[in-house]
Formats: C-alpha cells, sequence, structure tokens
C-alpha cells in the first residue's frame, strides 16, 4: 500500500481513539497475557482453598440469609477493585455456600464430579471463546465437534449417514428430537412444511407417548411446539419402572381408534428417580410398524455405551431415529455438555435455514461445515473439546471404570437397605440411583414405644411424608448428606443418585445411619407417629 493508503496514516492522528485502560484485562498482548496467568491462578487457589476448608457437602445456609447477604454484594460498582479483593468475596460469600459435587456425601442429583481433564479442556474453550455457529468463528472446533460426534454416532451403533450437534443438555436435545418427530411427521403424513406454513388443522390430533416416569421435557417440548401439554399420553409403567408394553399396545390401539395421530415415541434410557431403562427393542418395533419417530432419552443412562459389561442394556437403541445423551452426567463432564444423535442425517432438512453472514447456501454447496442449521441455538460453545479431553487422557476403559463402580456401589448400598429393618427399598437399581424411605412403623423408636419386640402396624402416609421430607431438609440444613427427594407411588421418599468414583460404601453406610438417626430423633421431638 503507499504512503496515502491508510496505514501510511499517522497512529498519533488528533482523533485516535485511545485504548481504555480496562483493555490490560484482555488478551492477547504481553499485558494481557501475564494478567490471564495470575488470574488463573488466584480463580485456583480461590477454587482449592474452598475445598480444603470444608466440612462436608454443604454449608448449610438457608436461602433466606443468602439472600440477605448476597443482595449487599454491588454487582454494576463505578469503579472496579483489585481482582484478588473480588475473588476473595466471591470465595466467602459464594464458594463457601455452593454445594461440593466432589463430595461422597452429595449424592442428590444427576450433577456429577467434574473430571480434572474437562475441567482443563474448559479452561481452553473458555480463553480462546469459539462460537459454534459458522466455520468463520470456530474453524478447527467446527471440524472437531464434527468428528466427535461421528465417534459418538459409531459408539451407538448408528450407520453411515448418521449425524448430529452438541447441546447444552437433555432438555435442549429431547425438544430437537420431538421438534424433527413433528415437523417429519407432518411432511409425510399431511404433505404440511411446518416451517414455513405452520402447523396444519391435524395438529390438534398429534400425540406422542412416553411411560409414567419419562422425563418432564417431553412435555415441555410438546408445549414449545405449539401442541400443548395434552398432547403427550404418559404410559403406566411395570413392576421395573419401564414402560408397559402391553399398556402401550392398547394406549396406541386407543388413540388410533378415536381419530388421534401419535408421531412420536419416547423410550427413556435411564428415569431420573429410578434409573430404570425402558425396553428399547421392543419399542423400536412397535415405532416401525405404526411409523413412528422413536427418540430414545439416554441423558442419564447413555454412559453404558461405553461399558462392555453395561452396553447391553441399551440394546435396541441403534434403531431409534434420535438420541439425546448427557455428557454432564455419567460422562463426568462440567455443566453443560450433551449431544443429539440423528440417525438418518438427512433428515436436518426439517430444521435447517441459511443466513447470508453466516452459513449462506454457497458454503453448503461447498462441504464448509457451519453448525448452526443443526441447532436451535445461534452461539454455541466448544463443548465437544471436553469429552474429546478426557477420553484422550483417561482411555475409554478409564471412564468406564468410573461408570461400572457407581453401578455396583448402587448394588451395594440397595443390599444394605434391604438388610436394616428401619428402612424400604422402593426399587431395585437399574443404574446408579437408589431409591428408598425411611419407615417410622419399623424404627427402633416405634417398636420402643409400643413397648414389643414386634414393629407396630403401618403408620399413615402422612406420617411417613412428613418424617422423610423432614429427614431431607435437615440432612441439608446441617450440610451433612445432601440427599434428592421425589415420591413413589404417591409417597415421598429419599433418593442416593451416585455418580462420585470416589465415593465409598462406608459413606454411603454413614449417610444411611444418619438418615435413620434424623428419623428417630424427629419421631421422638415432634411426634410424628400418626397411627394409621
Amino acid at each position: 500500500m503507499t504512503s496515502d493508503g491508510l496505514v501510511g496514516r499517522s497512529r498519533s492522528a488528533p482523533d485516535e481513539p485511545t485504548p481504555p485502560a480496562a483493555a490490560d484485562a484482555f488478551l492477547g498482548d504481553p499485558a494481557g497475557n501475564a494478567a490471564y496467568e495470575d488470574a488463573i491462578d488466584r480463580a485456583r487457589d480461590c477454587l482449592v482453598d474452598s475445598f480444603a476448608t470444608a466440612d462436608g457437602p454443604y454449608a448449610g445456609t438457608d436461602h433466606e440469609t443468602l439472600r440477605e447477604r448476597i443482595d449487599e454484594l454491588t454487582v454494576f460498582p463505578d469503579e472496579g477493585d483489585p481482582l484478588a479483593a473480588v475473588l476473595e468475596t466471591v470465595g466467602e460469600d459464594v464458594l463457601a455456600d455452593s454445594v461440593r459435587v466432589h463430595d461422597p456425601g452429595c449424592v442428590a442429583h444427576l450433577h456429577c464430579p467434574p473430571a480434572i481433564p474437562a475441567l482443563a479442556a474448559e479452561l481452553l474453550l473458555s480463553g480462546t471463546n469459539q462460537s459454534l455457529d459458522s466455520f468463520d468463528q470456530a474453524p478447527a472446533a467446527s471440524v472437531l465437534e464434527e468428528h466427535v460426534v461421528d465417534a459418538c454416532c459409531d459408539l451407538f451403533d448408528y450407520p453411515a449417514g448418521a449425524d448430529g450437534v452438541f447441546t447444552g443438555g437433555g432438555t435442549e436435545s429431547n425438544f430437537l428430537g420431538l421438534l424433527l418427530a413433528r415437523d417429519w411427521y407432518c411432511r409425510t403424513r399431511f404433505d404440511r412444511d411446518v416451517q414455513t406454513a405452520g402447523l396444519p388443522p391435524e395438529a390438534t390430533d398429534l400425540r406422542l407417548c412416553c411411560s409414567a416416569a419419562a422425563h418432564f421435557t417431553a412435555e415441555q417440548a410438546a408445549h414449545h411446539l405449539g401442541l400443548g401439554e395434552d398432547a403427550v399420553v404418559t404410559v403406566p409403567t411395570d413392576d421395573e419402572r419401564r414402560i408397559d408394553l402391553e399398556a402401550l399396545d392398547e394406549t396406541l390401539a386407543r388413540l388410533e381408534s378415536e381419530g388421534r395421530h401419535p408421531f412420536a415415541l419416547v423410550g427413556t434410557a435411564g428415569t431420573t428417580d429410578f434409573g430404570s431403562i425402558d425396553p428399547l427393542e421392543e419399542l423400536a418395533d412397535r415405532a416401525a410398524e405404526r411409523d413412528l419417530w422413536f427418540h430414545a432419552d439416554a441423558a442419564y443412562g447413555g454412559a453404558c455405551a461405553i461399558s462392555d459389561r453395561l452396553r447391553p442394556k441399551l440394546a435396541g437403541i441403534d434403531r431409534a431415529d434420535s438420541i439425546g445423551v448427557d455428557f454432564h452426567k455419567l460422562f463426568y463432564q462440567p455443566i453443560g455438555c450433551g449431544a443429539f444423535l440423528l440417525r438418518d442425517g438427512d433428515r436436518y432438512r426439517f430444521l435447517e435455514r441459511n443466513a447470508t453472514y453466516l452459513n449462506p447456501e454457497r458454503d453448503d454447496a461447498a462441504g464448509v461445515p457451519n453448525l448452526v442449521s443443526k441447532s436451535t441455538r445461534t452461539t454455541r460453545r466448544f463443548d465437544a473439546l471436553k469429552p474429546f479431553v478426557t477420553f484422550n487422557a483417561l482411555g475409554r476403559t478409564g471412564v468406564a471404570d468410573c461408570v461400572e463402580y457407581v453401578c455396583d456401589l448402587a448394588d451395594a448400598v440397595a443390599a444394605d437397605i434391604r438388610a436394616e429393618p428401619a428402612l424400604e427399598l422402593c426399587c431395585e437399581p437399574a443404574l446408579s440411583a437408589v431409591v428408598f424411605r425411611y419407615r417410622p412403623d419399623r424404627s427402633a423408636p416405634a417398636a420402643r414405644a409400643a413397648g414389643v419386640d414386634e414393629r407396630p402396624e403401618p403408620v399413615s402416609t402422612a406420617a411417613i411424608d412428613r418424617v422423610n421430607r423432614a429427614i431431607r431438609d435437615e440432612l441439608l440444613a446441617d450440610g451433612e448428606v445432601v440427599l434428592a427427594r421425589t415420591e413413589v407411588d404417591g409417597t415421598a421418599a429419599l433418593k442416593l443418585t451416585l455418580l462420585n468414583p470416589k465415593t465409598t460404601r462406608w459413606d454411603l453406610r454413614e449417610a444411611l445411619q444418619a438418615v435413620i438417626d434424623y428419623g428417630e430423633t424427629i419421631e421422638r421431638d415432634r411426634g410424628t407417629i400418626d397411627s394409621a
């Protein structure tokens, strides 16, 4: 360029904007890089210190106290403080009252302790800040995501031509599956392009079927898809909390006789409460017989695919039209990290669109990977890096060992529950979730109060509800154990959700003993026994 061009102009023109002082808080030059190194070191120390000073999975602070204290923090101060001071505040007011998912006593939800290789990947992907909507924003990231998706399709025995995309988790994956199912059905059955023309008149009769134990996101998706939650027809479960096939057949026959249009069948591979896995092979048969879209919600149980021993639990999942799997559950990734897999990648045509500034049609013709057309989101994080780094660091067998261990641990603690008269096992574990309850009518205080060796007659459901809810609440308030709560057959129950490969059977025996101790104390102090 000549001296008359832009480059030839003076750097010190009077109207030259001057970078703000805060520009030093960004990567890209020696000062910014040094500031980043210092910030990461300080943040790491803050996190590790919070672990070192912790006693149990939670401090026990109630929500009102937290709100009162945190409301005093300034969110938009005019002038900033040194990062060290800000992180000190975060450590004292946020981290100190966070649930410590790495603690063996944190056994409530499908909320895993993230593997250290995944945390290292999180650092890389947040620092590079790639956005997975267009190739020119995330070149290597886009290609690597496609590569990881292909490997996931192979993992679930999908055929050539399968495709997929990373999602924020099961909610998004289930929505994607049912969105494509609806649009595919409307196109093939009613010759209606929903993307351009909207729902057909027959949409009021569209129905999707799932078990009564399926995740609530089936109903949520039906709402978001304009069908309404009433479009979801739940089918009773069998004694193993799986969808009852005979009841399903009756349901499908009834819907058809009523002139309804069942368009999708959702099979759950790992229900939230019980870890139950529906008979996927039989569901695939029924979907094929009636030309339904078969979506497998494998957010929880999909991790069985990584284990040669557990893999048979997923028999038939390769026949699903779509699969949702979460890596931030039993694959030990930081939130959020899920994937949606599509058996026939050509069916993405029901979702895709082109924007000239992101993914023009000429890019499609050239095979440029602009992944925005596979997702309901535009901006997406490079989450595929996390499982890539984790599996390459730990190996497939390393991750499988962790999955198998927590499933074996569930079986072991279920045996302990069966052996304890004051506890009742609600269902045999299918994966790593164990649902049980404290029974005040079987406890030692109940027998002593009755003055007999035998247990007294069963107490009311209301009494069982009150005791079990109080046990969970008081354990949380004391920070000793973080248990989940649910209902089984209309009665309150407690749940151990086992994801942590560092949790031992001894840890869980201590947790169960705490449940019994609290239950007996509640019986004595609050008089919750209520004779039937």
